[in-house]
């Protein structure tokens, strides 16, 4: 009887333990975040929502932001060699937070009629440094595509 017993309490917490818990999924192209904004189409002056999503880039890839720097910008590799980029934010991130949301103005900045512009997020997150006890900042990115009316 003992046998038949531990027979069932063995199968049960097999059972148990095989239950398939859900995974997050998250793609290397989120180690940084996922952004998003709305309107994707604008005019200088307008309001603009950047959503970044840091859930997989903090419970997956252990990137915890210090910074959030936000920027609107054309791509080098398109870029005609007039257009910085034109700051929207420096936000510090918060302990314990998991995204980030914020309302701005699109800055009155000199825009290109056509041009490929983007909101970059460049999230500034500590690394342990080479001597083993100081802190180093370093950067990765992501974008969204964002047509400002000229």
């Amino acid at each position: 009887m003992k046998f038949a017993i531990s027979t069932v309490l063995i199968s049960l917490a097999g059972l148990v333990a095989s239950n398939p818990v859900p995974r997050q999924s998250c793609p290397q192209a989120s180690r940084f975040g996922l952004i998003g904004v709305s309107p994707t189409t604008v005019n200088p002056g307008d309001d603009i929502t950047v959503t970044v999503d840091l859930n997989c880039a903090i419970k997956t890839f252990g990137i915890i932001p210090k910074y959030l720097d936000y920027t609107i910008e054309v791509p080098a590799a398109v870029n005609n060699g007039h257009e910085p980029p034109i700051v929207l934010a420096r936000r510090d991130f918060a302990a314990g937070a998991t995204s980030d949301v914020f309302t701005t103005k699109v800055p009155f900045g000199n825009y290109f009629a056509g041009a490929a512009y983007q909101v970059y997020l460049r999230n500034s997150y500590p690394v342990q440094g080479t001597d083993g006890s100081s802190e180093v900042l370093i950067q990765g990115g992501i974008s969204a595509s964002v047509t400002i009316n000229v």
